[in-house]
């Protein structure tokens, strides 16, 4: 599960695994290799400080991440880098549209920036905004709001369950049914109230009692698991033979449609026998990296 951050840090994203996803990809010189969830350029600028004579594809859908992040790297490494807007879901037609048929390699991170979370609206249970959550507006029309307001109290129990293994599902989805009788839940700290007028408090929990339901929401709003499910479906098509892929995952859920999408050895070897984690000292410099896992697999 991802750690939302406390504090409204600087940086854009703090990219996790960094070293580990270069030694699984390992950027050979000419190759052409695919960042498929840009975020702040932390991977990007990994494979090509790593390999000066690699190129790098990198694909993301929110549109501010690009224009925040790609002039400087177009600047940093000229040819060699290249971006284009759109969901990984959608791979085969991206490097299609960029006139390309196969790449040497794929990192694909799944997690949500920093960014996002401590300055769009909707993702951060720490500040009261819009109850949006949508990663790209241009893409999706409905909001966390929306599904909160609309959807019976045995579809937000179904997704509270499923895409935050939220323990108090029945009760949290009771109280929000309850509430919107009152009054629309619009913001995040609306939602919030519910959530902790009904979650037992217990001090030695490290997390906040929001989170497991703010990542279901968001889950759910930006269909990220239908989103990887196409994305793991289409790698091994656009990766040429030999060529490597490395997912970094941050919920059981992502990392288990990984894992058995690996499980085909007609497509696969494996390289990680047991998921990488990151190490003691990593999680010390950004706590936001502890759930983090990554595997790896060469296509065949």
């Amino acid at each position: 599960m991802y750690d939302y951050p406390d504090d409204n840090t600087h940086i854009y994203h703090t990219s996790v695994l960094t070293e580990e996803m270069v030694e699984y990809l390992s950027p050979q010189p000419g190759g052409l290799y695919i960042d498929a969830t840009l975020g702040g350029g932390g991977h990007t600028r990994a494979i090509l400080d790593a390999q000066p004579e690699a190129r790098v594809l990198a694909i993301d859908w929110d549109l501010e991440a690009l224009n925040h992040n790609a002039p400087q790297l177009e600047v940093t490494y000229p040819d060699r880098f290249e971006c284009v807007h759109g969901n990984f879901g959608h791979l085969e037609r991206l490097v299609q549209r960029c006139g390309y048929t196969h790449v040497d390699g794929i990192i694909a991170d799944f997690g949500t920036s920093q960014h996002q979370i401590m300055h769009e609206e909707g993702f951060s249970f720490s500040r009261d905004t819009k109850l949006d959550m949508r990663m790209s507006p241009g893409h999706y029309k409905t909001t966390a709001a929306d599904i909160v307001n609309r959807a019976s109290a045995d579809e937000l129990i179904t997704i509270f369950q499923d895409y935050g293994q939220e323990r108090y599902s029945r009760r949290i989805a009771d109280a929000i049914v309850e509430q919107r009788q009152k009054q629309r839940i619009r913001t995040t700290g609306e939602l919030v109230d519910v959530i902790q007028q009904v979650v037992p408090k217990k001090p030695k929990i490290a997390i906040h009692p929001a989170t497991r339901v703010f990542q279901a929401l968001r889950i759910v709003v930006n269909k990220e698991m239908e989103n990887l499910h196409s994305f793991l479906v289409q790698a091994p098509r656009v990766i040429r033979s030999g060529g490597r892929c490395v997912c970094i995952s941050f919920h059981s859920l992502e990392d288990r449609a990984v894992k058995d999408a690996f499980k085909d050895r007609t497509a696969w070897n494996v390289l990680t026998k047991k998921v990488v984690t990151p190490s003691i000292a990593e999680i010390d410099r950004n706590p936001s990296s502890r759930s983090a896992k990554l595997r790896a697999a060469e296509r065949i």
